[in-house]
């Protein structure tokens, strides 16, 4: 192999690599949260927590794409303090919802047990 080719194939190889960083980049950037929620990643999808006294919700995504969520079911176990909530959380559009009364606050935590086409996935949360 000549220099100029070998040069030619690091070139390509150190070009692939900062291809591939640059892609684990973009990815990170998936998991911000775009509700002013808290965002947890699963192997199935992401999950973003919007907790207030009066709603809940659980906004769906795959690789930062909104998901349908009208398949979806979904529970949620709130923690504060010494205070246990179970929450059903129903299909609204691309999130599962539920409104009441809820305890939370920041240091609330929370764990969402989530089923979608069969496959279900649990996050875990911890309120601002």
């Amino acid at each position: 192999m000549n220099t100029q080719a070998l040069v030619a194939s690091i070139a390509l190889a150190l070009a692939g690599s900062a291809f591939a960083a640059g892609d684990h980049h973009h990815a990170a950037d998936n998991h911000k949260p775009l509700h002013g929620g808290v965002v947890t990643p699963t192997k199935l999808m992401d999950f973003e927590l919007v907790a207030k006294p009066t709603v809940i919700q659980l906004h769906l995504r795959d690789h930062g794409k909104p998901m349908d969520a009208s398949q979806a079911k979904g529970k949620l176990t709130l923690l504060s303090g010494t205070d246990k909530q179970e929450v059903e959380l129903k299909p609204a559009g691309d999130r599962l919802e539920a409104t009441g009364s809820f305890k939370v606050g920041p240091g609330t935590k929370a764990v969402a047990v989530v089923t979608v086409g069969g496959k279900t996935a649990t996050a875990r949360f911890t309120l601002k």
